[in-house]
């Protein structure tokens, strides 16, 4: 092992040197992962889209370290096959960094590629094993789902006092993830789950498994699952006539869930972050009217926010340092505290996880705007 270290160090070094003499011509060249098409492209898009503003803005600046930035774009399909690509074909552009990916399962895919590259990766990817490798290159812009499933867990148990539970995931990494830790979360707090079972993704009819969960006269149904087949869930289950409380996690939280759901989203509840609508800070509303004014709509979902805090913190981090180096400026990432970002305060632990996790709870009204009902 002491032979190997001298070998691991300069493996590093040379990574390192590689993607820092990439940054060393007239442009810095940042890479977006993402969903650009397929059944997740509105959440790609926005990332991209909101990728692209911030860079606009900071080349109408100066740049950084009087350079200008190019954004390179990968289209990943949120799949982990497409993500692989993806990963040879931004470390082949000279990217300093990638903003990515949308899920979790293709921000794993990537993951080891960037890492021994040198290419720096921020992701809003929840599942609590991107984090396991403690990759120098990894930080995570969002919070991860052990700490979801706690607040989930003592929200249905001690706040809304459901009895009866059912917990259903499609079989992604990150679904099946934040499954599992609710339901060990909900037992942690004293409560029962009668039922935990998985969807696949994908096949719009979910009859069969909402009719074995309705013979279980449940009192609330969870899904850790994405919007794509939540919303579906959501109807089918009012079309069947379960009274059961509809609680999706936070990848149901995206306004194409409610058109799946169509009248059938009144009264869903959902688990995430503060969305765009709620942030209390000056930074997000500019951001939003920024965002608005260029593309005409607004980000999809919280989640392009949470990507572009961690653009932010990586530029910053460059300014700060006076460096392109990436292993400087993931060091002096791995010490950043309290950067005002776009979605709150952004500090990251040594293991890149981003810390001060905060969650709400919103009821879908009628006429599809949220109404938080957490206290």
């Amino acid at each position: 092992m002491k032979k190997m270290l001298p070998k691991i160090a300069a493996s590093v070094a040379l990574c390192s040197a590689l993607v820092t003499a990439s940054s060393a011509a007239d442009v810095i060249k940042i890479g977006v992962q993402a969903p650009i098409t397929g059944k997740y492209a509105n959440e790609g898009q926005s990332i991209d889209n909101g990728v692209r503003l911030v860079v606009d803005q900071v080349n109408a600046k100066g740049g950084v370290l009087g350079k200008k930035i190019e954004v390179v774009s990968c289209d990943d399909e949120g799949t982990a096959q497409k993500a692989a690509i993806c990963a040879r074909k931004l470390v082949n552009e000279g990217v300093m960094a990638v903003i990515g990916s949308y899920t979790s399962g293709a921000t794993e895919a990537a993951q080891t590629t960037y890492y021994r590259s040198g290419v720096l990766q921020t992701s809003d990817g929840t599942s609590d094993s991107l984090t396991k490798h403690k990759y120098w290159t990894f930080f995570r812009n969002s919070f991860q789902n052990s700490a979801q499933a706690d607040f989930t867990a003592k929200y249905l148990v001690k706040e809304k006092g459901y009895k009866r539970i059912a917990v259903l995931s499609d079989y992604s990494s990150y679904a099946v993830g934040l499954a599992d830790s609710v339901v060990a979360s909900i037992k942690a707090e004293g409560g029962n789950t009668i039922y935990q079972g998985k969807i696949k993704s994908g096949t719009q009819n979910f009859t069969a498994v909402l009719t074995k969960i309705k013979s279980m006269d449940p009192d609330a149904i969870y899904f850790s699952g994405y919007y794509t087949d939540g919303g579906l869930l959501r109807a089918q289950q009012i079309q069947l006539g379960i009274k059961a409380d509809f609680i999706g996690g936070d990848s149901n939280d995206n306004p194409d869930f409610m058109k799946l759901a169509g009248a059938s989203a009144k009264g869903t509840l959902l688990v995430n972050f503060p969305t765009p609508d709620f942030l209390p800070y000056d930074t997000a509303k500019q951001f939003l009217k920024d965002y608005n004014d260029k593309y005409g709509m607004a980000p999809a979902s919280v989640w392009a926010l949470m990507n572009i805090d961690g653009l932010k913190a990586i530029l910053y981090a460059a300014e700060q340092t006076k460096s392109l180096d990436t292993k400087t400026i993931s060091d002096y990432l791995h010490t950043l505290k309290d950067f005002p970002g776009i979605t709150g305060p952004v500090s990251f632990r040594e293991d890149g996880e981003r810390i001060n996790t905060k969650f709400n709870v919103y009821e879908v009204q009628a006429d599809n705007s949220y109404k938080i009902i957490n206290n």
